[in-house]
């Protein structure tokens, strides 16, 4: 008799991608693209037919437009971690929301990327999720000490606010402005996010190396 083959595979082999993309042509370079970096892609226009794929297969991997026909791609995601709460998630949109943004913050995305987006900013997208679903990123960070003197924080200046933003930039103002809030106490931040400290961590590194904060 042959032996069922397991549903998950050793570290480093998360490879199963659903793709929920309602826009055609984008939908089918994408499943082309994320098959020949190496994945098995599922493709989906709808959030209801992505929910419908997941409950016949468990996937690694979702890239998610969130601007869907039906339900929204914010509510599909809400529904797919509660059937398969580790699935990484890569959201790829031209829907700038700041609202959106906030709330994907709380269901732990792994990135944001803005339509249109590099195959190469894609694929290390891919990659960085798979190390994720299997826990090979992110090592663990120390909890914070005491800081005696609050960090300065740098905003946008007000004639910068009408420019269009992404969805990265948009959640990097919202931690920001959080944080400065906060007066720079990052427990305090973490805990008004709703994010673990050490998730916040990983978001004020990647910042520092953007210049936004010193």
């Amino acid at each position: 008799m042959k032996e069922k083959e397991p549903t998950t595979g050793p570290p480093g082999e998360a490879r199963d991608v659903l793709i929920v993309e309602d826009e055609g042509r984008l939908r089918e370079m994408l499943t082309r693209a994320v098959r020949e970096m190496g994945f098995s892609p599922m493709p989906a226009a709808t959030g209801e037919t992505a929910l419908k794929a997941a409950e016949q297969r468990a996937f690694d991997i979702l890239i998610l437009d969130l601007n869907l026909p039906g339900i929204s791609g914010l509510e599909m995601l809400e529904r797919l971690r509660q059937q398969q709460p580790d699935v990484q998630v890569i959201v790829l949109t031209g829907f700038g929301d700041l609202e959106a943004a906030r709330k994907a913050i709380h269901l732990d995305v792994v990135d944001f990327l803005t339509k249109p987006c590099a195959l190469g900013t894609i694929e290390q997208a891919l990659d960085r999720a798979r190390r994720r679903r299997f826990k090979l990123v992110e090592p663990e960070l120390p909890e914070p000490e005491p800081e005696p003197e609050p960090e300065p924080v740098r905003f946008p200046q007000p004639e910068q606010l009408d420019a269009p933003m992404s969805l990265e930039e948009l959640e990097q103002r919202h931690i920001l402005a959080v944080l400065a809030k906060n007066r720079g106490n990052r427990a305090a931040t973490a805990a008004e996010l709703g994010i673990s400290i050490r998730k916040l961590y990983y978001r004020l590194g990647q910042y520092q190396k953007q210049g936004l904060i010193p």
